[in-house]
């Protein structure tokens, strides 16, 4: 059965909650802090999160810090070609001495679900993933069975260009509220990475700041925070000019355009406020959007533009 609703949590209680996260993974993740930011209120928007950047930048550290903050349940599947759709999910399995065929539930029934290299993966089992994020249950022998709540899953991928990925498909990337990119660190993150100990090795330490009964009633918070009507017109007028602008195949869908606005509104959460601001917009902007746009080739545009920073600045804040 899936969790009850949770009664919300109030506004004020929830911006030092979320402090006292983001700074046990600061820690850990050194010189990221907008990057943690950006996850966390993916969370709260009850999304899911794709990692992309090339291998040894701290992907997987990031997700595992995460959920032992946070004190959930989480499992990590690392996706290879062989990997089957059964075993994430799960499968029936006969037990010889009851008689009867009993579910064996894979590591998907996890609160935080770490699908590593999601892109090495074959699409029929990629797309083993679509109702358990759309949906949060999943059916197995015509019978459906539900996820724990909250679930997140956090999915790594390396750039499309190395050898072995199979590029996710656009109904894939859709169902990840956030893409973000870690990057290389700066000089004075890897000084201290080269003089400390190994990250990893931080994370046993690590302790729950955030029960998980606190981090759902702070996720049905999120929808109630106020956002104008100016606000909803910004929000309209971004969505209106990636439709409009013949820099982009397709424009943002309405899902797009409603992500955009809880991910604005998780933000605005994590600032401490009761009403989103269009710089919340802008915060959550090229998360939301950079992995549903794409940009037409015969325009000849940059491949490595910052598609967040171009719809920002085509469009003037009301």
């Amino acid at each position: 059965m899936s969790a009850a609703p949770a009664p919300h949590l109030e506004s004020a209680a929830i911006a030092p909650l979320v402090r006292r996260a983001a700074a046990q993974v600061n820690a850990v993740i050194l010189g990221k802090s907008q990057q943690v930011q950006l996850c966390l209120a993916c969370l709260l928007a009850r999304g899911h999160l794709l990692i992309e950047d090339v291998p040894g930048v701290g992907k997987t550290t990031l997700a595992q810090a995460l959920a032992r903050t946070l004190g959930l349940t989480h499992q990590r599947i690392q996706f290879t070609s062989d990997l089957l759709p059964a075993d994430i999910i799960g499968a029936s399995i006969f037990h010889r001495e009851a008689g009867e065929f009993r579910f064996q539930a894979g590591p998907l029934f996890a609160q935080v679900v770490l699908a590593d290299e999601v892109n090495r993966a074959t699409p029929k089992t990629q797309s083993a993933l679509l109702e358990a994020m759309e949906e949060h249950q999943v059916t197995v022998d015509g019978q459906t069975r539900h996820l724990p709540e909250p679930f997140f899953v956090i999915a790594t991928q390396n750039p499309a260009y190395q050898i072995g990925t199979f590029p996710l498909p656009e109904s894939q990337l859709d169902r990840f509220l956030m893409r973000v990119a870690l990057g290389f660190p700066d000089a004075a993150a890897e000084r201290a990475l080269l003089t400390g100990e190994s990250r990893r090795t931080l994370l046993p330490a690590l302790e729950p700041v955030m029960a998980p009964a606190e981090l759902l009633r702070a996720q049905a918070r999120v929808p109630q925070v106020h956002a104008s009507g100016a606000l909803l017109d910004y929000v309209q007028a971004l969505a209106r000019h990636t439709r409009e602008s013949p820099d982009f195949e397709a424009g943002l869908s309405p899902r797009a355009t409603i992500a955009l606005l809880r991910a604005a509104q998780a933000w605005a959460l994590t600032e401490g406020r009761d009403a989103v601001l269009p710089e919340d917009v802008q915060a959550v902007l090229g998360g939301v959007i950079g992995h549903r746009l794409r940009l037409r080739a015969e325009r000849g545009l940059n491949a490595s533009i910052d598609v967040g920073l171009r719809v920002k600045n085509a469009v003037p804040v009301p």
